[in-house]
């Protein structure tokens, strides 16, 4: 081995989402949000091992069950991209979802807000300006 050798790592595969209700959280990322489910198992006690994409997307988001006294109502640091920052802001409002008042703008930086979860984890859309 040698101290300039890296990891073979391919690509971020999956990021988990701490979940205090599964079924609550899966209605809300595929219907509010457009994603679809690719892959549900049991696992632990009773629980599911759940993963939702965006369609068309590899990567994947756990909706992982998380365990009693766990925090939950996180900042994710989960950037989504979007093509028009500003419709799906109005959708999310619409919808109910808790999300900033405005988009976001600032010179150099393409537009993007955040919104939150049931669980109260923040992620953020973030518009494409290429």
């Amino acid at each position: 081995m040698s101290e300039h050798q890296t990891a073979q790592l391919t690509e971020v595969a999956t990021v988990a989402v701490p979940t205090s209700d599964q079924d609550r959280a899966l209605e809300f990322y595929v219907a509010t949000l457009g994603f679809e489910l690719k892959f549900e198992a049991p696992f632990g006690d009773g629980q599911r091992w759940i993963e939702v994409a965006l369609p068309g997307t590899e990567t994947t988001l756990a909706l992982a069950p998380t365990p009693a006294g766990a925090p939950i109502g996180i900042d994710t640091g989960i950037r989504l991209r979007t093509k028009d920052a500003d419709a799906d802001h109005a959708l999310l409002k619409f919808r109910g979802v808790d999300a900033d008042p405005e988009v976001m703008r600032w010179p150099g930086v393409p537009p993007m807000f955040s919104f939150t979860d049931p669980d109260g984890n923040r992620l953020y859309i973030v518009e494409q300006v290429h």
